[in-house]
């Protein structure tokens, strides 16, 4: 199944992840920027391999995200639910002007719209994550929700699983890097994941 975006995802992973951005916007990318401190949950799945790390330019936080995100397969196809994180990446909150940064993506689904902070930058998260199943339908992570200072961004993921814990809060100014584990395709009779964990850095 998913024989299309088996053969992408294989092409994704011999290039590697690349920067995204609208079109005018800067792209380029740090990927060995200092950091302060490193957020993690205990909740995040069991399968795949940590990608690259991938961090903001110098000077620069995340404000906002969105999310790549399989929609639910009701007819009995199978379920990776989210597959991919993107950062925005600016200068001062709000910023017109900003780099778009991402670790290991999925295969699966489609971007979802850019959720933003009303101030501030991103510095603590949650991750929602559905339990091995055994012989049914793994999905892994399924959603994840952001703090900017006190107030909660919602992601637009779904909704199997359960909630973890809130990760530690930025030391520093906020996040300003990630890295996400992610199961590669398992073929045609495998039972496909995705995104299972991320980690978010925590710069000055």
């Amino acid at each position: 199944m998913h024989h299309f975006f088996s053969m992408l995802f294989s092409l994704l992973a011999i290039i590697g992840p690349v920067s995204v951005q609208s079109a005018g916007r800067r792209a380029e990318r740090s990927s060995d920027r200092s950091y302060r401190s490193v957020l993690k949950v205990s909740n995040g799945g069991p399968w795949g391999s940590w990608g690259v790390i991938s961090m903001c330019p110098s000077g620069t936080y995340a404000d906002a995200f969105s999310l790549k995100v399989e929609s639910a397969n009701y007819f009995g196809g199978d379920d990776t639910a989210l597959n991919g994180i993107r950062l925005y990446c600016v200068d001062r909150p709000g910023a017109n002007e900003y780099t778009v940064i991402t670790s290991d993506v999925g295969g699966w689904g489609e971007w979802r719209d850019k959720q933003s902070c009303s101030s501030g930058f991103l510095n603590t998260f949650w991750l929602r994550v559905e339990s091995p199943r055994g012989s049914g339908d793994d999905t892994a992570a399924n959603n994840i929700d952001f703090k900017c200072s006190d107030w909660v961004i919602w992601g637009k993921g779904l909704n199997w699983g359960d909630w973890g814990d809130w990760s530690a809060t930025c030391e520093g100014k906020g996040i300003c890097g990630l890295q996400t584990r992610v199961e590669e395709s398992q073929g045609s009779e495998g039972d496909d994941t995705a995104l299972n964990d991320v980690i978010m850095f925590c710069c000055d």
